[in-house]
């Protein structure tokens, strides 16, 4: 079995046909693989997922799930590539353990599903607390977003390669994208974009300000979820948001946007936070 760790893309034989013939040739893909998620020697959880950023993603989906609630409860991290997929091979503080204990569920997931197998609706259906008042501060404007939008794509390197992942990105207030993250699925690219902000020292993160997240999936609940959870004001999608969603992000004050596209965008939620200056 050929080494997938670190590895977004992979090379295979492909035939194709069109008027006038067929061509042989490689094709480069998209890398998939099974992330199991194992918390102090205990399995909690497999996804699917393009294997690269895992350590980011490790800690984007523990915060994000409130298996953790700082970064400094993962006191250890290691990946093992396996006949199987890749073990992401934690050891966190007693704490989180304990806390994880008293609401394990199995998620053994399609490509990036955020929630199968969880217990209960309530377990499923989750709402973070409010967002802080303070993300108003230092309004986004419309050409920022704009900004954003234009850019992301040529910052999408497995996506220009492969055609098959999406992106997340995490923008300054003026619309400069700071990083990028990429996988087969939508949640987990948000998992490793937020996981990789976790890491940054605060003078850091001070400097970002209020930011926002773009992503280039549609806006399901969860991807809101993940953004409110990590304090970020305001999500834009590339595709459409659900209705679930919508009223998440008006309950819990986040700017929702769907539909971005180069000069267009829909703002479906708290359009406070952005001047309405046209341009």
């Amino acid at each position: 079995m050929a080494k997938i760790l670190d590895q977004g893309t992979s090379h295979v034989s492909r035939q194709v046909w069109q008027v006038g013939g067929l061509s042989e040739g490689l094709d480069s893909v998209a890398t998939e693989a099974a992330l199991a998620l194992v918390y102090n020697g205990v399995s909690h959880a497999v996804m699917m997922g393009t294997p690269t950023d895992l350590e980011d993603f490790a800690l984007g989906f523990s915060l994000n799930e409130g298996i953790l609630q700082d970064p400094k409860q993962l006191l250890d991290y290691q990946a093992v590539e396996t006949e199987k997929g890749i073990e992401l091979s934690m050891t966190i503080a007693s704490e989180s353990f304990a806390r994880l204990k008293q609401r394990r569920r199995s998620l053994v997931g399609r490509t990036g599903c955020g929630i199968c197998g969880a217990e209960s609706l309530a377990s499923a259906v989750r709402e973070p607390p409010a967002l802080d008042v303070s993300t108003a501060e230092g309004k986004l404007s419309h050409a920022a977003i704009q900004k954003a939008a234009g850019e992301i794509w040529s910052m999408q390197k497995f996506q220009q390669e492969t055609g098959a992942v999406h992106g997340t990105a995490l923008c300054r207030p003026n619309g400069e994208i700071i990083m990028v993250r990429e996988d087969v699925g939508r949640h987990n690219a948000l998992d490793k974009l937020l996981g990789a902000l976790a890491k940054l020292e605060k003078k850091q993160k001070r400097q970002i300000g209020t930011g926002f997240v773009v992503t280039t999936s549609r806006a399901s609940y969860e991807m809101v979820l993940k953004t409110v959870t990590a304090g970020i004001g305001t999500l834009a999608a590339v595709s459409a948001p659900t209705s679930l969603a919508i009223e998440l992000a008006n309950k819990a004050g986040l700017t929702l946007i769907g539909f971005l596209r180069m000069d267009r965008h829909v703002v479906y939620t708290n359009n406070w936070r952005i001047e309405t200056e046209v341009f």
